[in-house]
């Protein structure tokens, strides 16, 4: 048993997850399939792979947040611009 082995690097599963639920399915799933291969790069003794892995899913996480978080904002600016300019026509 190696008693020198790096700590596990985070994984991201609970942000893969919840950003592929609740914003883009997509990046989602791409941070999904990153946070699956940390645990397992860790375990085959690949801890660069590990790293990389662990950054990808951050990365790809964060990515479907923020085109979530974009989108949201360019629906919010035509539906809401929209519906202000009906008011003030009314």
């Amino acid at each position: 048993m190696e008693t020198n082995k790096p700590p596990r690097p985070n994984n991201y599963l609970a942000l893969a997850i919840i950003s592929t639920i609740l914003c883009c399915l997509i990046p989602g799933i791409v941070s999904i399939v990153y946070s699956t291969k940390v645990n397992t790069e860790y375990d085959n003794g690949n801890y660069e792979g590990a790293v990389t892995a662990s950054k990808n899913a951050k990365t790809w996480g964060i990515v479907a947040i923020a085109a979530a978080a974009l989108g949201w904002i360019i629906y919010v600016a035509i539906f809401g611009f929209a519906i202000l300019g009906g008011l003030a026509n009314s």
